[in-house]
């Protein structure tokens, strides 16, 4: 996987050259049990907590892996991104480590606790766009401006590759685990991650799972090519993103078995069960493989065991209470 742009699909290859490349400079989160989720569902429940990641998310796992195939030019010419809030901290942590510049397109309405985090790591943040959409514009005007090099949150195939890793390790920690749940945003986890199980183990099944507010992939999926969801909206701020990746599609459309969607007030329980049950404080995003199951959303017959990718953490004091205090058709008091 050559530096710069690739059509071809990502592989199982790539991911585990990428997990070579990675060393220590992430952390190998751990696998933790649910005896009360498997007791409810009858198959062993294990939560891949990417939580625990530095930064709070997965995401430090794509941006190293894409850092390390940049020119000389490209470091010194700085790097650029776009992002709610994951992909931003990731990439103003990697590129400080790296000694490389780097500037993150967010939006007015982006998280401030997130805003202020990528600030914490050394970014500069632009906050020009007034949502997602614009925000996409945003970033190709500053590409053009400023020559930067563009490190896409999800759709490269290097990026995809780092993500996959999480793949890798939950195989690795649990190869009874023969159902692994993803959230999705952009694509770049779930196609990483389906590259890594399909690869090792094709006989597991991938799950995709998406607010429905914001259910791009599934709604891809459905028509057979990318398309747009224009003006998403969910809770799980990190999982809403107008298009999915093209990089994304092209392996999730082969590999991922199924595609499901959650509501918010599923994602709501999702979230409450790990942080008052499972002692995790995950953010809304990262519940939403949990609010899947507990739903029923997920077909576990014949299952050795179902991971489900709790994909982040950084959630801001006030959402979190406003979750935990929320009782439904009342606001939160």
């Amino acid at each position: 996987m050559p530096g710069g742009s690739n059509d071809r699909a990502v592989t199982l290859d790539d991911v585990e050259r990428a997990a070579r490349q990675l060393g220590e400079r992430v952390h190998r989160t751990p696998l933790l049990t649910s005896r009360t989720l498997a007791e409810s569902v009858g198959v062993p429940v294990l939560f891949k907590a990417e939580l625990l990641q530095k930064t709070g998310s997965f995401k430090p796992r794509g941006v190293f892996t894409r850092l390390d195939v940049l020119s000389a030019e490209e470091r010194r010419n700085g790097v650029i991104s776009i992002s709610a809030g994951n992909h931003a901290q990731a990439l103003a942590y990697a590129s400080a480590r790296e000694g490389i510049d780097c500037l993150v397109v967010m939006w007015a309405a982006a998280s401030p606790f997130k805003v202020a985090a990528a600030r914490g790591y050394g970014a500069q943040v632009d906050l020009e766009a007034s949502g997602p959409d614009e925000a996409f514009i945003r970033l190709a005007e500053l590409c053009e401006q400023t020559g930067r090099t563009l490190v896409h949150p999800f759709d490269d195939p290097h990026v995809i590759a780092g993500q996959g890793t999480v793949g890798l390790e939950i195989l690795e920690g649990a190869p009874e685990a023969d159902v692994v749940v993803v959230p999705v945003g952009g694509g770049g986890l779930v196609a990483g991650v389906a590259a890594a199980v399909k690869g090792r183990r094709p006989d597991a099944r991938v799950v995709a799972v998406e607010p429905e507010g914001s259910a791009v992939l599934h709604d891809s999926l459905a028509a057979g090519r990318p398309v747009r969801v224009e003006h998403g909206r969910s809770l799980a701020d990190g999982l809403v993103c107008p298009i999915v990746g093209e990089h994304c599609f092209a392996v999730a459309s082969v590999l991922v078995d199924e595609s499901v969607t959650v509501t918010e007030d599923e994602l709501r329980a999702g979230f409450r069960f790990l942080y008052e049950r499972a002692k995790l404080a995950a953010e809304p995003a990262g519940a939403a493989t949990t609010a899947a199951l507990l739903a029923g959303k997920l077909d576990l017959g014949g299952a050795g065991a179902v991971a489900l990718v709790v994909s982040g953490g950084n959630v801001s004091p006030e959402i979190a209470s406003g979750i935990l205090n929320f009782d439904e058709g009342r606001h939160p008091s």
